[in-house]
């Protein structure tokens, strides 16, 4: 693993969902940027995205913050939109960054015309209001933030104002 490299672990319930490699773009000590090509073999159609061979995902991970958010780009560098993963704050240990999905997701279409709320049905079913409470709380506010962020083009790379995205509750 060279300097700028470093592996993304999607963990969930328990088990390792997903690991890939991916270019370090920026680390401030509290965001850390990467970009990786699309990590699974063939292509995922969801119904109102594909996600395929070529693309390539621009991740912004928060070490206090309970999101994630992928700007996502075919392979000619036209923006498809953003998937917002609802996950515990990053973990960055030496070369690898542990993020673990909770479920709840957002996304949000490459002309803002299109926000949905994603999953929330597994949420509820994955028992974590019952296991943390507080975990589930802050995972319900983290999703509620980020529609109104997205509605209000602020997502990382969103194109108004600065692309900063603030924490809940600013």
């Amino acid at each position: 693993m060279s300097a700028r490299s470093v592996d993304i672990r999607l963990v969930k319930a328990g088990r390792t969902k997903i690991r890939y490699p991916a270019e370090l773009v920026a680390d401030d000590g509290t965001r850390l940027t990467v970009r990786a090509p699309w990590a699974v073999d063939g292509v995922r159609d969801f119904g109102f995205v594909r996600f395929e061979p070529g693309d390539v995902f621009t991740e912004h991970y928060w070490r206090d913050r309970w999101y994630a958010v992928k700007e996502v780009r075919d392979g000619t560098g036209a923006l498809k939109g953003w998937y917002c993963d609802i996950t515990r704050p990053a973990v960055v240990d030496g070369g690898e960054v542990v993020v673990e999905d909770l479920d709840l997701d957002l996304w949000v279409s490459g002309d803002g015309a299109e926000v949905l709320r994603l999953d929330e049905d597994e949420f509820e079913a994955s028992g974590l209001a019952e296991r943390d409470p507080e975990a589930a709380a802050a995972a319900r506010e983290a999703l509620n933030a980020l529609e109104v962020l997205a509605r209000e083009g602020r997502l990382p790379g969103g194109g108004r104002g600065s692309g900063r995205v603030p924490a809940p509750g600013m």
